[in-house]
């Protein structure tokens, strides 16, 4: 086997492609995790091991006793709190979406400016209706989440399974709709399911003027890796909510800018 030999290494082909191959699942990894709350979560975790070394090294035994007993069920505090990570990724296995189906993906990953343009086409549908309801002063609450979870949304939603298009999101929310109340929830390039109860936020220090529907979207970006799409029933303002943080009074150019960003 050839090897590079440095002063202080020596590089085989073998160690080169384990080190691209690692490099790739860490990169799908966060792509996985980018833009949700599971950030924040393994920041958290790298604080808690470093605060665990800077105390093993000071020799601050009763400190470093309750961390190490913390850090023997590291594995499966992995597995509980990355739950949702874990299950999206056994998903795209399942369905066989990460090396065949995901074209996105593929396009991502090697640069494909055809993609982004795509994407354009698809949102279009949404910012002209998002045009048509803020004129008309009509309430919306549309949700993009990355993958469809059926134990989250299916038991409060009536299921669409449509194609997305203008007429099809002004006639949900349009004021008489029997599914008027609720969020539209897309996902896979899909009206997935019209008329979902989301949970509320809990943050208290909110604008007395924010309604159900803005408590509604902010509450599941904080929970899932949704964005949510707010439409002010009084005032026809446009409203962006991602992380549990909420961008108010967006234009047009932005909400493209910000839907072709996220997916």
């Amino acid at each position: 086997m050839k090897t590079l030999e440095f002063d202080f290494l020596k590089i085989t082909v073998t160690d080169a492609v384990d080190i691209i191959l690692v490099a790739l699942i860490i990169y799908y990894i966060y792509n996985l995790i980018k833009n949700t709350l599971a950030v924040n979560l393994l920041l958290g975790m790298v604080i808690i091991l470093a605060i665990h070394w800077i105390v093993d090294a000071l020799h601050m035994s009763l400190l470093s006793g309750i961390l190490n007993q913390f850090m023997s069920v590291g594995i499966i505090a992995l597995i509980v709190i990355f739950q949702p990570e874990i299950r999206r990724f056994l998903l795209l296995i399942g369905k066989n979406t990460f090396l065949q189906q995901n074209k996105a993906w593929w396009g991502y990953l090697f640069g494909s400016k055809n993609i982004e343009q795509n994407n354009l086409i698809r949102i279009k549908p949404i910012i002209d209706a998002c045009k048509s309801m803020k004129k008309s002063r009509t309430g919306a609450l549309i949700v993009f989440v990355k993958f469809y979870d059926d134990q989250l949304f299916a038991n409060s939603c009536e299921l669409i399974d449509s194609k997305i298009s203008k007429r099809l999101l002004e006639s949900i929310f349009q004021k008489y709709s029997p599914l008027h109340d609720g969020a539209v929830v897309i996902a896979e390039n899909k009206i997935k399911s019209a008329s979902c109860i989301l949970p509320l936020t809990d943050n208290d220090k909110l604008p007395p003027q924010f309604g159900l529907r803005h408590r509604a979207g902010i509450g599941v970006s904080e929970t899932t890796d949704a964005v949510a799409v707010i439409i002010s029933e009084e005032t026809g303002e446009i409203a962006y909510a991602k992380q549990g943080r909420v961008r108010m009074n967006v234009s047009f150019g932005e909400l493209e800018k910000l839907l072709n960003k996220d997916f």
